[in-house]
């Protein structure tokens, strides 16, 4: 369901996830139109930092995807709804996610469902050999 991705990009991932082997996401919400086709997911961690965040056991929205046909209809809503509900179960009291500084769509859909923008970063990385 990444659309940029091949699908057994993500394979060895989901087998580990299935199998009870991944040390993350911790949960994977997922809904499914009328005819079982998947429309979209979420897949959550609890991270002991997030930014903006007071607390270190914060719900954490890894990753979020509706396919485009579904999106604007209450699918994106829902997961997020249901994401909250996972972490209130998990004992957090706070949920933070992330999307990339370019990601315009992803920041819309972000604040729709009432987060709040907290900081922008740029992280970098240097090999060590």
């Amino acid at each position: 369901m990444w659309p940029h991705h091949a699908e057994t990009a993500h394979a060895a991932e989901i087998r580990e996830f299935l199998e009870g082997r991944a040390p993350e996401p911790l949960a994977v919400l997922v809904v499914a139109d009328g005819a079982g086709e998947l429309i979209g997911f979420a897949e959550l961690s609890i991270r002991a930092y997030a930014e903006g965040c007071h607390t270190d056991r914060v719900a954490y929205l890894e990753g979020w995807y509706v396919v485009p046909d579904a999106r604007d209809r209450g699918v994106g809503r829902a997961l997020i709804a249901a994401a909250e509900a996972w972490g209130r179960s998990q004992g957090c009291v706070e949920f933070a996610s992330d999307a990339e500084l370019t990601n315009d769509a992803s920041a819309a859909a972000h604040q729709a469902v009432g987060f709040i923008e907290v900081g922008r970063v740029r992280c970098f990385r240097k090999d060590l050999s």
